[in-house]
């Protein structure tokens, strides 16, 4: 059965009215939940530690400003907008002493509340927004009268008004505009993360560099591998975004066909399924979550130097230079294994 679409007609933020909302953090999601709340009329104060960079920005933008516990303090609704790893320790630190009955905790990611390293009272909702784009995306399509398709979940719900509070939410961020979909935080969390790993990131970075490697190994010019191996698949990407596995097959030749139903399978085959069930069920029996917190706790010293060797892998130099010769391509320089945070 498919799930039901929640749309404009089905939120009403009106159930705001009248509230403090605050985000801590101002990030890639951050700041967009708070823009675009703002400007779909609802009062929203911004939490950041001492010493943020973030202060200067935020208020440039005409949003108060607020040490986090004191943002916690003043909000009716409060959206954790901290790295998984941060939230655990902030949220003792500085969200916990301030919570009180009647209060509503929002999260973009399930990750903290499911893996239980933050672990709320029971008199406050505890809620989930998650819009299925980074936050330049939800802030782009907000100010273009668009939207990006959403999340919802519902942990707690002491109030018995969490989900008209998470379907307002995503009104004001403008995720009903294009449609708005409940979950639960362990769906939402599980699939994100094994998404991540499998496919997305750590499945087709091991893909783009196997293939780079063997090209190149069998005597290929490094530039003809970067070509085929990773140029390329952006616009495979694309195709399928636009119009799924099939759509895209519509769109290539009858040979690229023909090599990825008959070849595809025996590169991606059985085996690599059952190494993704194996991640799966890491993700599920907390196995992931208890070696990233672990990670974070010891200082990021196994992640810094995964990450660092990435650098250092061959594609990343050709792919630099290839890059310098198109005009059209947005100029990025990698700062650190720890530019995110």
């Amino acid at each position: 059965m498919a799930a039901k679409v929640y749309t404009d007609k089905d939120a009403d933020l009106r159930v705001l009215k009248g509230k403090t909302l605050a985000v801590l953090g101002f990030g890639s999601q951050g700041h967009a939940h708070a823009l675009n709340l703002k400007e779909s009329g609802c009062k929203v104060i911004i939490g950041l530690y001492r010493g943020s960079k973030s202060r200067k920005v935020a208020k440039q933008h005409g949003l108060e400003v607020f040490d986090t516990a004191e943002a916690v303090k003043r909000a009716d609704v409060i959206m954790v907008a901290l790295p998984d790893t941060k939230q655990a320790s902030v949220y003792k630190e500085d969200i916990e002493p301030n919570l009180c009955k009647g209060k509503s905790l929002l999260f973009s990611h399930g990750f903290s509340i499911h893996f239980k390293t933050v672990v709320p009272p029971k008199n406050v909702d505890i809620i989930m927004v998650a819009p299925k784009g980074p936050g330049h995306i939800v802030r782009r399509q907000y100010v273009e009268g668009k939207g990006v398709p959403s999340l919802i979940a519902v942990h707690q719900n002491p109030s018995r008004r969490a989900k008209k509070i998470a379907l307002a939410w995503a009104k004001g961020i403008g995720g009903t505009r294009a449609g708005v979909i409940q979950t639960t935080f362990e769906e939402e969390t599980e699939t994100d993360l094994f998404g991540e790993q499998t496919v997305l990131c750590g499945g087709a970075s091991a893909l783009v560099q196997a293939g780079y490697e063997t090209l190149v190994e069998a005597g290929y010019q490094p530039e003809m591998a970067y070509f085929e191996c990773l140029h390329e698949l952006k616009l495979i990407v694309d195709l399928m975004n636009e119009a799924g596995i099939s759509g895209m097959r519509f769109s290539i030749s009858e040979t690229a066909k023909w090599g990825d139903v008959s070849v595809g399978p025996k590169i991606i085959d059985a085996s690599v399924k059952k190494r993704m069930k194996t991640a799966l069920k890491e993700i599920q029996n907390g196995k992931f979550a208890k070696g990233w917190v672990k990670e974070y706790e010891t200082g990021y010293k196994r992640y810094n130097k995964l990450l660092k060797d990435g650098e250092k892998h061959g594609i990343e130099k050709v792919g630099g230079r290839l890059r310098g010769l198109m005009p059209w391509m947005k100029k990025r320089k990698v700062k650190g294994a720890q530019a995110a945070y």
